[in-house]
């Protein structure tokens, strides 16, 4: 086993000359001159021997690029392989823990399970504080370094695929007991509203806006709504969201004070700890706080390669796979991007902003001097690529953040990053770091600029996994690039992961 842990000295297979998609063009000819026969009158006159000398007219010949290579017809993909694509571990969590919940309502709204008739608001906030809990950036780190603590590299290799698998999609669990979270406390609404003649009005009210307010914050986190209106997504989900909180403290104290037996107020502080839903809330409360403990502003220095990036340093080293949220405000439109790190002992981490919207064009247009962000980062599929003893790296453009310190701090990974003028756009910072820390054996830059187009991304993918004896891809790119990439893998038998936009 040890051999398979050793660098390859040789490189990847290289690509031929047609695969590469360069084109020499001809020298142009340079014009020659011949001396006029005539004599010149003004024979001392520097301008007028200069007359005795004409050009031999030569058509102009305007340069021309390269001609792209004519695009390969669409591959049809069976319909098994995009269901298993579709049909991912994000969405099969969803689907266990929704079905679940979905039966314990069916059975408590039908009167057969009395517990859930009983305490049907501990089990709505006990959905929340689970699904609250699935994006908690301290118990996702925790999670993380267990796995990676205690299953990298010698457990069966099917194993580790399928923690990485549940590690990258726990959104599923997310979702699932948010969206069950929300159809439990309409029940409980629904329950308080059927018996409202012994209930306290203000009990029902605190119960419909608590109902209401949570309903738009699930909302507002749709894929639809969270991809294509990130600032609505922020804004509703997150505020929307605060006020929710703040609501079902109330409609859970007031319900657990209120006896509807003798139609009084218990207000024993002792009578409400005793209460399972108030411990919930109590969890809800303490995972949404933690993390905005460690939001600082921090200052930052801003590289602007090009028109196009922001490359934003800040102080202190970073283990690899890691994404940090950056904001211009204390508590809004937080954004995330990869880090890119030589490792925990260094002086500066990284991330690559691309120009894409309102807040990366400010970046460009408007270098800030300091920006907010949570100290403690999040850990993206990426930091478990651990797991593995030997993996291929493959990005496009601004992907390298998320990319490149997977391949920096071990030297079991090869990178593969496809761009357009690499150096040009992203600067000599990110180039520097490349080439000091990614040895040319397991690196392959394709410049789509200077070879004439994109190349045939699962062609290199198949060659460069069979060489370097690879377990395992991890793919960072848009959202058509990461389909081809994922599907062509995915029909080769290729282990590979890939960006996720369903979260």
């Amino acid at each position: 086993m040890s051999s398979e842990l050793t660098p390859p000295r040789s490189a990847a297979p290289a690509y031929d000359d047609a695969e590469k998609g360069t084109t020499e063009l001809p020298r142009p000819v340079q014009p020659t001159f011949l001396p006029d026969e005539k004599k010149d009158p003004f024979p001392n006159d520097e301008k007028k021997a200069l007359a005795q000398i004409t050009a031999i007219p030569i058509p102009e010949k305007k340069d021309t690029p390269p001609p792209k290579p004519a695009p390969k017809p669409k591959k049809k993909v069976s319909k098994w392989i995009l269901w298993q694509l579709w049909f991912n571990t994000y969405r099969k969590l969803f689907t266990f823990v929704f079905s679940i919940n979905m039966i314990g309502i069916g059975l408590a709204a039908s009167g057969h399970f009395p517990y859930a008739v009983k305490y049907n608001g501990a089990m709505a906030v006990a959905n929340f504080n689970f699904a609250i809990l699935m994006r908690n950036e301290i118990f996702g780190r925790l999670l993380y370094l267990f796995v990676n603590t205690l299953f990298a590299k010698w457990t069966p290799l099917k194993f580790r695929l399928g923690c990485t698998s549940v590690l990258q999609h726990l959104g599923g669990i997310h979702s699932g007991c948010a969206v069950s979270g929300v159809g439990w406390l309409i029940l409980k609404v629904v329950t308080v509203f059927r018996h409202r003649h012994i209930e306290h009005p203000s009990i029902l009210v605190l119960g419909l806006l608590t109902n209401l307010a949570v309903f738009f914050t699930a909302l507002a986190a749709m894929p639809w709504v969270r991809n294509t209106h990130h600032n609505v997504f922020e804004r509703h989900h997150r505020f929307v969201g605060w006020i929710a909180l703040f609501l079902t403290w109330g409609f859970t104290i007031l319900n657990d004070l209120y006896d509807t037996n003798t139609q009084t107020w218990n207000l024993s502080g002792v009578h409400i700890v005793r209460q399972q839903d108030f411990w919930y809330v109590m969890g809800m409360t303490t995972f949404i706080v933690l993390p905005w403990i460690c939001t600082r502003e921090v200052p930052v220095d801003i590289e602007l390669p090009s028109p196009k990036v922001a490359v934003v340093r800040f102080k202190r080293g970073m283990q690899q796979g890691l994404l940090g949220r950056i904001s211009r405000s204390a508590v809004k439109e937080y954004h995330a991007f990869g880090i890119i790190s030589e490792g925990t002992h260094a002086k500066y981490h990284y991330m690559i902003c691309g120009v894409q919207g309102d807040f990366t064009r400010s970046l460009v247009n408007d270098p800030p001097k300091t920006l907010w962000t949570r100290e403690l980062k999040f850990a993206g599929v990426s930091n478990t690529s651990t797991l593995y003893k030997r993996g291929i790296r493959i990005c496009t453009g601004t992907g390298i953040g998320a990319a490149l310190s997977t391949c920096i701090q071990s030297p079991y990974w090869y990178l593969i990053w496809i761009g357009s003028d690499q150096e040009k756009t992203f600067g000599p910072t990110i180039s520097g770091l490349i080439h000091r820390y990614v040895e040319p054996e397991r690196l392959l830059l394709w410049d789509s600029k200077q070879r004439g187009g994109r190349p045939d991304t699962i062609k290199i993918l198949k060659e460069v996994y069979a060489s370097w004896n690879a377990e395992v891809v991890f793919i960072t790119s848009n959202y058509i690039g990461n389909s081809e990439m994922m599907q062509g893998c995915k029909e080769a038998g290729i282990p590979c992961f890939g960006t996720l936009w369903d979260f």
